[in-house]
């Protein structure tokens, strides 16, 4: 019954530079068919409060502007996250911006490869096999620029979608923790004014060394942003993204900091390793850079049933939403059954713009569809 998805459709150009995809935006919107959600993934979903269709979202990654994230609301995603949004223009790193990484699985003690061993770097493959280490540094457009686009955005986006923009600090030298926060606090404000349903605040970045890619590691100081940032937009969800957290202990410390003033935590803002080239030399300056897709499935699903344990350990009500390597229906209910309200992509969906379309699509197990 739903055909009519093209073998083709437009998508992320990994060789090109991140403002010539910015510029080259899909212009029109998907006219596919989108199936509703099947069998025990369909109906009375909550993201933070607000009603959606299904558990399917993007995380700041793909949605570059509007433009693109109106696209992949075309095609099944009920949740867009516009892309990390500064107080001030900030611009990309240079290319690769993704490079294809040749990794089996990941973990937060390290790296694990096809022999299963703990390295400190992962070798660059030829072509995208599944995972890819990304490098962008969080970059943005003038507040100006980016504040009119959410606005047009969310007018243009259909009322059942909800629009979350991802917001970060941008640490000035000599800015005290107060300074920071406040300045996560003016760009939450800013998102809403323009018409965010909700936003996500990037507590985690591995591509960056300041404090701002880094709240999520200092419970404390990261309790005093989201404070903040709480009481600047009122009731509005709010969502805390978060790296990998190393063990149970660091994990209950972040929950019983954030806890009282997040709607949300969405995990896991990938792991974190050197890449190093054929010739076995380091690339990226030797400097980490963030491991996406399905390498850190695993790691991702470990990290959300911890964090699920813990919120409902401290009755807390928070919503968690997974990420990290999600791509079929069956990752989709497995991160489901660890404890997330929702899940979102980012790799997947760069890779193919029509997986949400497919996740909707694919036959229930017996099992599943009996329920």
């Amino acid at each position: 019954m739903y055909v009519n998805i093209p073998r083709e459709l437009p998508k992320y150009d990994p060789g090109q530079s991140y403002d010539w995809n910015y510029d080259h935006a899909p212009k029109a919107t998907p006219t596919e068919i989108v199936p509703p959600m099947p069998g025990a993934l369909a109906g009375g979903w909550r993201f933070c409060g607000l009603s959606v269709a299904s558990p399917l979202g993007i995380a700041a990654g793909p949605l570059l502007n509007g433009r693109w994230l109106l696209y992949y609301a075309g095609l099944g995603f009920d949740v867009l996250t516009y892309k990390t949004v500064r107080s001030v223009a900030r611009p990309c790193y240079p290319l690769p911006n993704l490079q294809p990484v040749d990794c089996s699985a990941v973990n937060g003690a390290g790296v694990a490869g096809q022999v299963d061993e703990h390295v400190d770097s992962l070798p660059a493959a030829d072509e995208m096999r599944g995972t890819w280490a990304v490098s962008f540094g969080m970059p943005s457009k003038s507040p100006e620029v980016w504040r009119a686009d959410v606005a047009e955005t969310r007018r243009r986006l259909p009322r059942d979608k909800v629009l979350s923009v991802s917001v970060v600090g941008t640490i000035q030298d000599g800015w005290s923790l107060d300074e920071l926060a406040d300045d996560y606090a003016q760009c939450t404000r800013w998102a809403v004014e323009a018409g965010a349903d909700a936003v996500e605040t990037n507590f985690s970045c591995p591509n960056v060394n300041t404090c701002d890619g880094q709240l999520y590691q200092q419970p404390s100081d990261a309790a005093v942003v989201a404070e903040r940032v709480r009481h600047a937009i009122d009731d509005v969800p709010l969502v805390v993204k978060i790296g990998c957290v190393a063990d149970d202990e660091e994990a209950a410390r972040l929950v019983a900091a954030l806890g009282p003033w997040v709607s949300g935590l969405a995990m896991t803002n990938s792991v974190s390793t050197t890449v190093r080239g054929g010739d076995g030399l380091p690339l990226f300056g030797g400097a980490k850079r963030g491991i996406c897709g399905q390498a850190i499935r695993e790691a991702s699903l470990r990290q959300v049933e911890c964090f699920a344990r813990l919120r409902n350990r401290q009755g807390l009500a928070f919503s968690i939403v997974g990420c990290g390597g999600a791509a079929t229906a069956e990752d989709v209910r497995r991160y489901l059954d660890a404890g997330a309200d929702a899940v979102h992509m980012a790799t997947a969906a760069m890779v193919d713009p029509t997986v949400a379309v497919r996740i909707r699509a694919a036959p229930q197990p017996a099992s599943v569809a009996e329920t």
